[in-house]
């Protein structure tokens, strides 16, 4: 259902009648694997007014209006925990449910088909292609961690009215390189240029944190907030 302010109603003081609010504004589900910054993530989404839930229930998963997938640590224990928890399939359903869905860092990574971090670990393969590391060889530090500048491919919604060459936060060691270029979303100079953000039909997956990324990072998750309210 659409979510319109006009049909809110108000109470004699001129506030929003919360009881109301909670049965016709979306709920954003954020994905409790035991991985990641659910806290910060939590957060950021209530600061700019989401309603949020953060869960392992699969069922709650799947019927969620819109999903986070967040993440740091390990490909493979981020793939161990989802599958022991049974949060895969639920992953799959709402995904091809068509609902908005934003993954973060790792939360990006095991859309992906495989991983080449500590040897060989499939993904979820819902987008083709491979996690790779960062050449030490380039000088640079690894793990990447701290402000870069992002260059917009394609107009995804979520980078609605985000500037070119705006600063997101980063931490990470491995990026992806997908098969399709066409999903690639951002770019990020980092030694090589590596692939910052994808974009398929509903699902949007960053390499960096909007959580930690002050305005704009906020603004990314308020566009985000868009689409699924939208839905």
């Amino acid at each position: 259902m659409k979510f319109e302010e006009k049909n809110i109603k108000y109470n004699l003081q001129g506030t929003i009648d919360k009881k109301l609010m909670k049965r016709i504004s979306p709920t954003i589900v954020v994905i409790d694997y035991e991985m990641g910054n659910l806290l910060s993530v939590q957060k950021a989404l209530q600061k700019i007014g989401c309603r949020v839930k953060v869960t392992d229930n699969p069922s709650a998963i799947e019927k969620a209006t819109g999903l986070v997938l967040p993440g740091v640590g390990s490909f493979r224990d981020c793939m161990t925990n989802l599958s022991r928890k049974g949060l895969v399939d639920a992953v799959y359903k709402f995904i091809h449910s068509g609902h908005p869905f934003l993954g973060i860092c790792l939360g990006m990574q095991i859309l992906f088909t495989e991983s080449e971090e500590f040897g060989r670990s499939s993904g979820l393969d819902i987008l083709k292609g491979k996690v790779v590391p960062f050449c030490k060889k380039s000088g640079l530090k690894v793990p990447h961690v701290g402000w870069n500048s992002i260059k917009i491919r394609r107009g995804a919604p979520a980078l609605k009215d985000i500037p070119d060459n705006s600063y997101f936060y980063f931490v990470h060691s491995y990026y992806v390189l997908p098969e399709d270029k066409d999903i690639i979303a951002t770019t990020t100079e980092y030694g090589e240029e590596f692939v910052s953000s994808v974009w398929k039909d509903n699902v949007f997956a960053c390499q960096f944190h909007p959580e930690k990324s002050q305005r704009l990072g906020l603004a990314l998750l308020k566009n985000f907030k868009e689409t699924v309210y939208a839905g």
